[in-house]
C-alpha cells in the first residue's frame, strides 16, 4: 500500500483580481493535483526583487500519492491554465498567478528543473509566515530548523499583513460528524487503501483488519473444506479482540474513526465457506459477539464488478489469493448486499468504483468524498 507525500506549496498573484485569482488556484489544485489538506491565511506583501503592485500570498499542505517531478509538471499546468504565461524574459514579473513546490516531505532534491527544499525559502517572509501558519511538524531537511526558527534569522524585513482567512476544500465535508466509520468491500475493492488514505486527510484514527497475520488464510485457499472453520474462527476472534481493544483505546467521543471493516463480514464470509453445520454453530457464537459490538455510525459499501476486483487481486500479487475465482467474489457481494438490505437501523452508504481509480485519479476521489458529503447533508 503506497504511502502519500506531504507537498508545501507557495501562491502568489499580483495582478487581476488576486483574491480570485488565489481561490480559483485552491480549488485547481485540490480538483486536479492532490488533495489540499490545510491552507494558511492569505497575506499581502510587497513584491520581492522587483518593483510592482503588492501580492497576495498564502501557503497550502497538499497530500499526493504522485513523485515530484509529476507533481511539478501538474502545477506547471495549473498556472497555465489559470492564465500564467512564462516567458524567457529574465528577472522577477507581475504574475497573475504563481505556484512554487517548497517541499516535499523532508526530501532534498537538486535536479535541472527541480530543487526542494525551495532555494530560496529561507529568505522569504512571504513564504515562511503562511508556511508556519499551517502549523507542521516539519524541519528543513538542510538546514535541520524548524519554520519559526527560519523566521528568526531571516534577511528579509519586508513587511507582510494578514488580509483574511481561507477555506480549505475539506472544511466543506464534516466527516468527523460520525464517530466511527467503517468502509467495507470485496476482496481487492480497495478498502483499506481508501481508509488509510482518508484517515490521513482528515486526521482520523484507524483500524484496519490484520488479515496478513492469519496463519490459515494461505492454508483455506489451497483447501478450503478443511480449513474454512478454523479460519473463520480466527477471523471472527481477532476482529472482535481488535475491535475492542481499539474501540476502547479510541474515546468514540472526541476521536473520529475510520475502519476497514465491520464485525459483521465475518458472518457474510462464514455463511459462503462453512457447511450447513458449521454455519449453525458459528451464527450462534457470532450472535453473542455483535451484541456486544460498537456499531458503526455510516457504513460505506464499495462496490466494484468481479472483473475489476480480479485485476486488482493479481496486481496486488498476494499468492495466496491468486486462485479466487469470480464465482467466489460474487457470492461475497451477494452476502454484502443481502446484508445491507436487512439491516434498517445501519446508516448505510453503497458507492459504485467499478470504473474509478481514486490512488491515480483525483477526481475520483473527489467523487467519493463528494458521495459521503451528499449522504452528510441528507443525515
Amino acid at each position: 500500500m503506497k504511502s502519500q507525500h506531504q507537498v508545501i506549496l507557495s501562491l502568489g498573484s499580483n495582478q487581476g483580481n488576486r483574491l480570485e485569482n488565489i481561490e480559483s488556484c485552491l480549488q485547481l489544485i485540490h480538483q486536479e493535483v492532490g488533495t489540499v489538506i490545510r491552507v494558511s491565511k492569505l497575506y499581502e506583501t510587497p513584491s520581492w526583487g522587483f518593483e510592482s503592485a503588492a501580492f497576495y500570498n498564502c501557503a497550502l499542505v497538499m497530500h499526493t500519492f504522485d513523485a515530484p517531478h509529476k507533481v511539478l509538471s501538474q502545477i506547471l499546468k495549473a498556472e497555465k491554465k489559470l492564465g500564467r504565461i512564462r516567458t524567457d524574459a529574465s528577472g522577477y514579473q507581475s504574475r497573475i498567478i504563481d505556484i512554487d513546490l517548497i517541499a516535499f516531505d523532508e526530501e532534498i532534491i537538486d535536479s535541472e528543473k527541480l530543487q526542494v527544499p525551495h532555494p530560496l525559502m529561507q529568505n522569504r517572509n512571504f513564504v515562511l509566515l503562511p508556511f508556519q501558519d499551517l502549523n507542521l511538524d516539519w524541519k528543513h531537511p538542510v538546514f535541520k530548523k524548524s519554520i519559526s526558527e527560519l523566521l528568526q534569522i531571516s534577511p528579509d524585513e519586508s513587511v507582510c499583513k494578514v488580509v483574511q482567512d481561507l477555506k480549505s476544500p475539506l472544511q466543506n465535508i464534516p466527516l468527523e460528524k460520525y464517530n466511527y466509520i467503517a468502509f467495507e468491500g470485496n476482496i481487492g475493492a480497495g478498502k483499506t487503501t481508501l481508509t488509510t488514505k482518508i484517515a490521513q486527510d482528515f486526521n482520523a484514527k484507524t483500524v484496519l483488519e490484520r488479515f496478513a497475520d492469519n496463519p490459515f488464510l494461505p492454508k483455506f485457499y489451497k483447501d478450503q473444506n478443511r480449513y474454512a472453520f478454523p479460519l473463520e474462527m480466527s477471523f471472527l476472534a481477532d476482529r472482535y479482540k481488535q475491535l475492542s481493544d481499539d474501540l476502547a483505546q479510541f474515546d468514540l467521543f472526541k476521536d473520529f474513526i475510520v475502519a476497514d471493516y465491520h464485525i459483521f463480514k465475518s458472518l457474510i464470509f462464514a455463511k459462503i465457506t462453512l457447511a450447513e453445520d458449521e454455519s449453525r454453530l458459528y451464527r450462534n457464537l457470532f450472535d453473542i459477539i455483535y451484541r456486544e459490538m460498537q456499531k458503526p455510525d455510516l457504513y460505506i459499501y464499495l462496490y466494484q464488478n468481479t472483473t475489476r476486483l480480479l485485476q486488482n487481486i493479481k496486481k496486488r500479487g498476494r499468492s495466496y489469493e491468486q486462485n479466487i475465482s469470480e464465482d467466489y467474489l460474487d457470492k461475497i457481494n451477494t452476502g454484502y448486499l443481502d446484508y445491507i438490505k436487512s439491516q434498517t437501523n445501519l446508516n448505510v452508504l453503497i458507492i459504485d468504483v467499478s470504473d474509478r481509480d481514486f490512488v491515480k485519479k483525483q477526481e475520483d476521489y473527489l467523487y467519493i468524498l463528494d458521495e459521503i458529503q451528499k449522504k452528510i447533508n441528507q443525515s
